[in-house]
C-alpha cells in the first residue's frame, strides 16, 4: 500500500481534488511524446 494509514489516502486524495499538485509549466509540443506522432 502506497498510504501508511486511510487519512494519509484521504489527505492525498483532497490535494488532488483540490488541484494543490499541478505541472508548474504546460507541455511544448516537443516535450509531448503524442503529440509529436501526429506532426509527422
Amino acid at each position: 500500500m502506497p498510504f501508511c494509514s486511510e487519512r494519509c489516502r484521504l489527505i492525498d486524495l483532497g490535494n488532488w481534488a483540490s488541484e494543490k499538485y499541478v505541472i508548474p509549466a504546460p507541455l511544448e509540443p516537443e516535450d509531448d511524446p503524442l503529440r509529436a506522432e501526429d506532426d509527422e
